[in-house]
């Protein structure tokens, strides 16, 4: 594999499971070395064992939180030499400042840009994107004030039934349908609570 910046010959693997594994075939296919990181608790985990090289992750830290740890990847992949990450997907793969951090580190982040990923990844801004570039769109409201007179007046514009959408994340995660005024405004303080946990951002639109 050829990049601008040369011959990747070693990725650091950014994730778990199947996922990895499915990318150190690819790799391997390739004649791509590959580096895997695991958790404490994922130590024993088929992955680890898969890889050429594999080094724990997050020490100290729970499961999930420690595939987060922006700053000990980038150690690893220092350490070991590896000229790129691969972040599969879910965890920071969709996450910008990573990609960001794998560039100011000397590393290429297998992925989008990440301004492509701010861009895309808030699905208010993606939807102006696309009308600027004269994709057809469903009807849709900017980020939701803090205005529950102007909310109601944005659903009634739009019609119901409305949907209520993160505006960052996916998965599901802070989505509602809603079919009537009664409920709209409860769902949207619910949304914004959920979209806070699971993102990061509180930001919602119908």
């Amino acid at each position: 594999m050829r990049h601008r910046q040369g011959t990747i010959r070693k990725i650091v693997i950014a994730n778990r499971g199947e996922i990895a594994i499915r990318v150190m075939r690819a790799a391997s296919e390739l004649g791509i070395q590959t580096v895997g990181i695991y958790s404490q608790e994922d130590r024993f985990s088929l992955h680890r064992f898969k890889a050429e090289e594999s080094y724990l992750v997050g020490p100290g830290k729970k499961p999930v939180d420690a595939y987060l740890d922006i700053h000990d990847i980038i150690r690893i992949a220092h350490q070991t030499g590896a000229q790129a990450v691969h972040p599969g997907y879910g965890f920071l793969a969709e996450n910008p400042d990573f990609a960001e951090a794998c560039a100011k580190g000397g590393l290429i982040f297998i992925g989008p840009t990440p301004e492509t990923m701010r861009a895309l990844g808030n699905k208010v801004l993606a939807r102006e994107m696309a009308i600027k570039a004269g994709i057809p769109v469903m009807p849709a409201t900017d980020p939701l004030p803090h205005d529950d007179r102007e909310i109601l007046k944005l659903a009634e514009k739009i019609g119901y039934p409305v949907m209520i959408k993160a505006s960052w994340g996916g998965g599901g995660r802070g989505m509602r349908v809603i079919d009537r005024a009664e409920i709209i405004l409860e769902n949207v303080a619910a949304a914004r609570r959920e979209a806070k946990a699971a993102f990061g951002n509180d930001e919602i639109y119908l």
